[in-house]
């Protein structure tokens, strides 16, 4: 079970949205670089990147993107936003992050999505955003025209590193994840599940810690506003892997 801060990046700034909606943009005034020092202080082991620009089809924050690569002691990271071709994947990959998360290239052009995943084993996670039944693409502002059976059938046979599943309509609410959710398409896609979208207390992160589908969580707006201190929710999952590691709590993901 692991904990991935959320780093959001718009217009060279820290923010968070609520539901993905570029106009309900609340801006912390964080450095980047500063943000990221405090998460490898803390201990955090993988940090979770996301350039907003390019995912709502602007240019790719790419020298904020080397800082961060960049930056000392840093945490593994995890890249997503925009990631809609081949050559920005390969960039995301080679210039060492350590995964990409990628949803519209994956409905969009199968084919390509399938070869990546090949090409770099393990280190691609299929982000599933899912609204109102639908996945939702391109910073969520488009609905494919699969449905998400479709979609997890397709991934079951990719050496994926894991899914990212999202319930827009908790995302920024602090609502509570949908775990059931994060749980159910893990088991369709026979992948682990990242669960993001809506935690908002350390009992979110214990609650999802006891299904053996979620590996981890993408938590953002809470620890901004201070909902969840970051080394009490490192505790709490590390506590989660090491009940999982005895097998007293079902089979370790």
């Amino acid at each position: 079970m692991e904990l991935l801060p959320a780093l959001d990046l718009r217009g060279g700034r820290v923010v968070r949205l609520h539901r993905g909606l570029d106009t309900s943009r609340t801006t912390y005034d964080r450095d980047p670089l500063e943000v990221l020092r405090t998460y490898s202080r803390a201990g955090v082991a993988c940090a979770h990147v996301v350039d907003l620009d390019a995912a709502f089809g602007e240019p790719p924050q790419v020298e904020l993107l080397e800082k961060l690569l960049a930056s000392p002691e840093r945490p593994r990271l995890q890249l997503g936003g925009g990631l809609r071709d081949r050559d920005r994947v390969s960039w995301a990959l080679d210039h060492g992050f350590e995964t990409a998360v990628i949803t519209s290239l994956m409905v969009r052009d199968f084919e390509l999505f399938s070869e990546l995943a090949r090409a770099y084993p393990r280190r691609l996670v299929a982000a599933l955003d899912c609204q109102g039944g639908e996945l939702r693409l391109a910073g969520w502002t488009e609905s494919a025209s699969q449905s998400l059976q479709e979609v997890c059938a397709a991934l079951r046979d990719l050496p994926l590193s894991a899914i990212l599943v999202t319930d827009i309509d908790r995302d920024g609410d602090l609502s509570g994840p949908n775990v059931e959710l994060a749980c159910e398409l893990g088991r369709a896609c026979d992948a682990p599940a990242l669960v993001s979208g809506g935690v908002s207390s350390l009992d979110d992160l214990r609650v999802a810690a006891t299904h053996p589908e979620v590996r981890g969580a993408v938590v953002g707006k809470a620890l901004y506003d201070g909902a969840i201190d970051l080394s009490e929710a490192l505790a709490v999952c590390a506590q989660a892997s090491a009940t999982r590691g005895t097998g007293s709590e079902g089979v370790s993901s």
